[in-house]
């Protein structure tokens, strides 16, 4: 019983420090609704600016409906005892080797996910739609989602199933070698989906030759990133937001672009966002934030090992003791709670990657107008907040605000 009232007490107060930072986050934009702050007047004009706001605000208010939604039904879910009834029944009729533990997890998440498709739909068809941001069919929205299920039992079954099996066939330092499988797949992944599963849900194409690829491809190799292409997603068949990203490694490295940005930026600018993109590799943020995450990881499987093997943890939430299938289940739904407070580690660094990588384009371009002109199109085009209260930007945003790109921007030219 402690455990399950620690449990609670972990997700109610994850939720109440989530809407009064979204209040606060409100307040700030609201504060600013009439007349913009200098700084931020300089980058957007006033009609735009007024739409952010609205946006904003919209998303917001959307969001904590949304996250009271979650909160109460994870609670329900947890006290009503449905998923210790799921776990019995699918272990009643699986062929049993694991197959029914990695089942049970599987159909959990799924089921799980099902009440949130409600709000889901109304963020994109609603929301997004009302401020021109949705580019999708209905059609298309639930493709998506069915390939989506199958992905999810096509690749996750399989990975479910070698990692619950290694219990059995490596004793208990499974959770070490179970860390191996994961991270080693995810690796994998890197490389695998660009080439599988993106082109699943978007048509890539490679950029034609023109002065476009012509200048990106010369601003990569004179800052030594070389790419085997680089590539158009259709992202605008499902919306108006832009993009830029770079996936893979050694000779499998891709850019992808938005089409959606190509659209929206200038030649100049568009080197300038790829300068950025190389300033992540270029700086060894890729291998820094996977060795976090690798640790992160680690951590979370010895975590699960321990749940697991104790004689407390499932059967305060109606699980039999010592089910490895039921404590993956749990941490899955907790963790998050208890993770949710270390957000803003993450986020430091995340953002000092950031100026980082900014100033590696600033170098590459010669100066900061082409970044600083990109920045704030994308700003513009994507109604971004600009006027976040600082807990909320602090605790939640991995990249600093565009005042603050901005102004560091300037102060190292």
């Amino acid at each position: 019983m402690v455990v399950f009232v620690i449990a609670v007490v972990l997700v109610v107060a994850k939720l109440l420090a989530e809407l009064g930072l979204a209040a606060l986050n409100r307040a700030n934009v609201r504060r600013h609704a009439d007349r913009a702050p200098d700084a931020v007047a300089a980058i957007m004009d006033a009609e735009t600016y007024r739409k952010a706001v609205d946006y904003t605000l919209a998303k917001n208010r959307f969001g904590s409906l949304e996250m009271i939604f979650d909160t109460g039904l994870l609670l329900i879910v947890l006290a009503s005892g449905v998923l210790p009834w799921l776990f019995a029944h699918v272990g009643a009729w699986a062929p049993g080797g694991k197959w029914d533990d990695a089942l049970f997890i599987l159909f959990a998440g799924v089921l799980l996910s099902l009440p949130a498709l409600p709000f889901d739909w109304w963020g994109q068809f609603r929301l997004e739609a009302k401020f021109g941001f949705n580019k999708a069919t209905p059609k298309l929205w639930v493709i998506d989602k069915l390939k989506g299920t199958a992905l999810i039992f096509v690749i996750g079954f399989p990975l479910l199933w070698g990692l619950l099996s290694l219990v059995t066939a490596v004793g208990s330092l499974w959770w070490v070698w179970g860390f191996a499988l994961l991270f080693g797949f995810q690796l994998l992944m890197m490389v695998l989906y660009p080439k599988l599963i993106m082109p699943l849900f978007n048509k890539l194409t490679p950029l034609p030759e023109g002065e476009l690829r012509t200048r990106l491809m010369a601003m990569a190799d004179r800052t030594g990133f070389k790419a085997a292409t680089i590539e158009v997603m259709d992202g605008s068949k499902r919306s108006g937001h832009s993009n830029a990203f770079f996936t893979g490694f050694g000779r499998f490295r891709r850019i992808v672009l938005f089409d959606t940005l190509i659209a929206q930026l200038t030649p100049e600018e568009l080197e300038a966002v790829l300068a950025h993109e190389v300033g992540h590799y270029r700086c060894g943020h890729i291998p820094k934030m996977l060795a976090v995450t690798a640790l992160i990881q680690l951590g979370g499987f010895a975590a699960i090992a321990w749940l697991a093997a104790s004689a407390w943890f499932n059967p305060a939430f109606g699980f039999p003791a010592h089910e490895l299938a039921p404590a993956f289940l749990l941490f899955g739904l907790l963790g998050g709670a208890a993770m949710f407070w270390f957000t803003p580690l993450g986020n430091i660094m995340s953002r000092k990657h950031e100026y980082e990588a900014d100033a590696f384009a600033r170098n590459a371009m010669g100066g900061p107008a082409p970044l600083v002109a990109a920045l704030r199109k994308l700003a513009q085009k994507n109604l971004s907040n600009l006027t976040p209260h600082p807990w909320f930007s602090g605790f939640y945003y991995s990249h600093p605000t565009l005042v603050e790109r901005e102004a560091s921007l300037v102060k190292g030219a």
